[in-house]
Parts: C-alpha cells; structure tokens; sequence
C-alpha cells in the first residue's frame, strides 16, 4: 500500500487542475484507489484497454502517452521515415486520446495520419497498408461497456502488432517514468507543420472498392424478391461504412434502428454494446416487428464484428459466431464451385477456439483448412505466407468463433464490413432457393451432425482476480483433471510449449503454433474443453464443444461440460 500511496501523489503533483480534482476523489474510495494504482496497464498482445480514469491502471492522456512513447522508440528504432496512422471509435474521450498518441509520436519525428472522424476498425487495417504506414493505432474498446476504452496497435501488415514486437514496445514502455519521459508536442501546430495530417476520404472509398471486390455474386443478377435488413450500428462507427456497401451491391431495402443510428459513447440503449448479447438487440428486434425484415444485422461500436437474428417459426433466432462462420464457408465454396474455380487450392482459417464443424466441410469441398491461436492476427499471419508463397489469392476466408469474419487480403483484422455484405448476400441467395438463415443451417446439421459450443466466462476482478487467474491456470496445468463432466480425458495438450498446427489437406509442411497460456482436454471425436485467461479483460475463458446425432442428444453433453468446466474455475 506504500508503493501505491508514493505513486499517488507522483501522479497527483503532476496533475492539471481538472486532473488532480478527479485523483482526490480517490480519498473518497480506497478500493478504487488501490485497483487504479495496483498496476500498470499491460500493454499486452495488441495494447492497451481499461476504464477510463486517472492512475496508471487507467486509460487515460499519461497511460496512451507513455504507451506511445515506447511505441516510438521501437518504430525509430526499426524504421528510416516511420509513419503511423490512428483511428477512434465513437468512445467517451476518444478524440482527445487521438491527439495525445499523434503529438507524441510527431514529438518523435514520427510522421502520422488521423483520420478526421469515427471509422471502423478494418478501415484502420486497410489504411496501415494502403497509406504505406509503419504502424497504426486504434482507440477502442470495441464491444466493452461505455466506461473502457482501448489503445490498439498494428503492425506495417495491418495486423494486430506481433508478440515480439509488443515485447519490445512493453521492454522500452518499462524503462520510461510518466510525465517525464514522454515527449509531445502541440497537436495543432503539428498539424499546422505537416508533420501530421488528416487522412481524406478517397482512402474510405479505396477500402469500400476492396470490400466490394469480395462478392462472389454476378452484379448483374437481379432478384425478384429482394432481401429486407433491418441494421443497427450500436451508436457505433459503422453506419456509412456498412450502408454504403450494402447498397453498392444492391441490398438495398435497410431499415436502421433509429435510437442506435448516430455515434454516441455513452450507448444509452445498450449498456453492453455487444452483438453477441440479446439484450443489446432489443431495439432493433422491437423494429423488426414492425418491418418484418427478413435479417437483423448488429455492428459492435468499432464494427469488426457483426451478429444477426433471422425471424424463423414466430420468432427471432441469433445464429452464433460458430454457426455464421460454417455457413459463410458453405456458401463460398458453394458459390466458387458453381464458378468453376478449383476449391483444393484454397484455404481457410479459423481458431482453436472455433467450432470443430469446418473439419469436416473440408474433407468433403477439399479445400485447406488451418487452425491457429485465438486472435485475428494469426489469421492475418497466414495470408502473410500465403503472399511470400505467391499464394494471396488463394485464401479464401477466416473467421473466428466471437463473431469475427474475414474474406479476401485487403484487411488484416475481422472486418463487419466485409461480413455484412457476404452475411446479406447469402441470406439473398438461399431466400431465393426458399430457406432462411435458421433453415440453412439446419441443413448443415443434419449433413455434419450437430457440433454445439459454448463459452463461460468467469471474471477475477482487482488485484486479488489476477492472483487467483494465475492459480488457477497454474492449478490446471500441473494436476489436470483426469475427466471432466464423467468423460475421460483422451488427450491433455499445454500450448505454452508450442505445438503443431492442426490441419486439414495440408498444402505445405508442419507449422508450430507460437507458445500460449491455453490448456485443451480432449473427450471425444469432436467433445473437448479449452480454457484460457482473456488478453484484453480480468477473465478466463473456457470453451466447451459437444456433438451429437442430434441436437438434443448434443445439448445434453454441452450442458454437462458447461457445469462441469465452470466447476474447474471456481
């Protein structure tokens, strides 16, 4: 309690006035006292996020500023001319976080692009890559509660930044003291000096021209009976960006929720601004009773993720991530091979963590399936090798099982833009051979059988959460369970010693997954659990999958592993 009380009042003398108003509210509250100042924020697999606030355990001008230090002494270190761009969602301070990440790294001889309003996070991707930048930073929080917000950062391949690099960063963000070590300069007359500068809007048109260049339907084909949407961005950036792509590709009977429609970082409506949560749907679900859509489509607040319900038998039925993912794969090889393409030499990616369903799509369409750690930057790693290979056109989609979807190389992260589009245009194609979303998925079902998952997330908040986590990994590891739920476990895999890469039809040798903190007990063909610690909140995951001839018979095991994995995190 020393420590925290000295690094306290080192904040609380370098504060501003509006600043050191908000620190001595802390005398107030102990315990918020201690969980802000406990630690730093990590800068972890991708940087920062938190709730914003004072303290080092905080998002706020200092954390971003330091962060951002750190990440300009590798980018000097590592480049000639380096260049960053820099995106915000809709968050609570988010412009304000954006000019304090451009001043330091123009401070630096960093060179930076801003966009001038709110954009999605592929945008953000896309533009690393399209304006030849070093890196790119992306003030989000993405789908969290109105009260965090985040500091992503890409890499030159408009990737997630890679664990090496972020170890670098983190390295030199460690040396460094806040306030005194961070060099900034006035944001205003950096822009006035060229040393930054706003990124136009021919960048936003180049991006939706490569989302459009995905579609894998004749644009000359017109329907009789065309799809109606009904669309809500969350009070979050997709708005335009989704709207304009839809319409670009003919889908264009879009309804959007009108209390959701603007950007606001409050979410008012949606406390949880989630399209994995019901609840964050109930407005859009409430206008689809009256425009009897045939799709519901929901943005996160940074739109790289997209959930949709589909009215089906009187009710409003949410597919889950897993469920959207395997029918996207069905429908592209479905609509690839009616194009004569030759499906052996595409690949597809997916996670560790995602339903085991696309196994068997592979051995049945032929084409290469590849399984890496959870994160969308390990997808975009193997477009990456796919590229060195000469192979870039070859991959053929990525998605991961938290609502995550990617098609095409033009981004390097899940992208609802592109989802949307691909999301609608199936929707268009199986409504015109009499099925819905629901019914379509069915039929995959009752072809594959029924492979059901399910996350539980248990959280350990505070300084006594991140102990008990490291327990309970470490518990986990050293005695693993020798059944779970009545099942023996056939197969204990630690991925913290680095372990092949589970493949189908492999087109090249062996690859080695990079070490992680996951741990995976395999039951069964197709029955297993795998528990992680979340890298971006103080949670761990577990990840239960079940199959069964029948849905009944499959719900019955997921529920039965469902408690018993909850148990084993207690």
């Amino acid at each position: 309690m020393a420590r925290i009380e000295q690094d306290y009042r080192y904040w609380l003398e370098h504060a501003n006035a509006e600043e050191a108003e908000e620190l001595r509210a802390f005398h107030e509250d102990t315990e918020a006292l201690q969980d802000a100042f406990y630690r730093e924020l990590s800068f972890g697999t991708a940087g920062l996020r938190g709730v914003i606030g004072m303290g080092p355990n905080r998002m706020n001008v200092h954390t971003i500023g330091k962060a951002t230090q750190g990440l300009a002494n590798y980018l000097v270190a590592h480049f000639t001319e380096p260049s960053v761009c820099i995106a915000r969602d809709s968050r609570r301070k988010g412009e304000t976080f954006v000019k304090a990440a451009a001043s330091v790294l123009a401070a630096n001889g960093v060179h930076v692009f801003v966009f001038p309003d709110i954009q999605p996070t592929p945008t953000l991707s896309f533009a690393v890559r399209d304006l030849g930048c070093s890196a790119g930073i992306n003030i989000t929080a993405s789908h969290n509660p109105a009260e965090y917000s985040g500091y992503k950062v890409y890499g030159q391949d408009g990737c997630q930044i890679a664990s090496d690099a972020a170890a670098e960063i983190q390295k030199s963000i460690d040396t460094l003291a806040f306030f005194t070590d961070v060099k900034s300069v006035d944001f205003d007359s950096a822009l006035e000096q060229g040393a930054i500068e706003w990124i136009g809007d021919d960048c936003v048109g180049r991006f939706i021209d490569a989302v459009a260049a995905q579609s894998v339907e004749d644009p000359s084909t017109e329907y009789e009976n065309k799809l109606k949407v009904v669309y809500t961005p969350l009070n979050g950036t997709g708005l335009k960006c989704v709207l304009r792509i839809l319409e670009r590709v003919g889908i264009d009977d879009i309804t959007v929720v009108p209390e959701q429609r603007d950007p606001d970082g409050d979410f008012p409506t949606c406390p949880y601004p989630n399209p994995e949560d019901r609840a964050a749907l109930t407005l859009g679900l409430e206008l689809c009773d009256t425009v009897k859509p045939d799709i519901l489509l929901a943005t996160d607040p940074d739109a790289d993720r997209v959930g949709i319900a589909i009215p089906h038998d009187g009710q409003y039925v949410l597919l889950t991530g897993n469920e959207v993912g395997v029918l996207l794969i069905d429908y592209l090889c479905q609509r690839r091979k009616e194009r004569g393409e030759d499906l052996s030499v595409k690949l597809a990616v997916t996670t560790i963590v995602s339903t085991l369903m696309p196994d068997a799509q592979a051995k049945e369409y032929g084409f290469e399936l590849r399984r890496v750690l959870t994160g969308f930057k390990y997808i975009g790693g193997q477009i990456a090798l796919l590229e060195d290979a000469g192979r870039a056109d070859d991959f053929m989609f990525g998605f991961e099982e938290s609502y995550g979807y990617m098609s095409g190389t033009h981004v390097r992260d899940k992208d609802a833009v592109n989802a949307c589009m691909l999301i609608c245009q199936m929707a268009q194609w199986h409504k015109s051979r009499g099925f819905d979303l629901v019914e379509a998925m069915e039929q995959l079902y009752q072809k594959y059988g029924y492979y059901l998952n399910k996350t539980i997330n248990m959280s350990y908040p505070g300084s006594a959460g991140a102990a008990k986590m490291s327990e309970i990994m470490q518990g986990l590891r050293e005695n693993p369970p020798k059944d779970i739920g009545g099942l023996a476990v056939q197969e204990f895999t630690d991925f913290a010693g680095g372990v092949s890469m589970p493949m189908i039809n492999p087109s090249d040798g062996e690859q080695t997954l990079p070490k992680a903190n996951v741990l995976s007990f395999s039951l069964d063909d197709g029955v297993r659990v795998l528990i992680r610690p979340s890298g971006t909140e103080p949670k761990i995951k577990a990840y239960v999958f079940a199959r069964g001839a029948s849905r009944i018979e499959a719900q019955k095991q997921l529920d039965m592993l469902a408690t018993a994995a909850q148990e084993l995190l207690d």
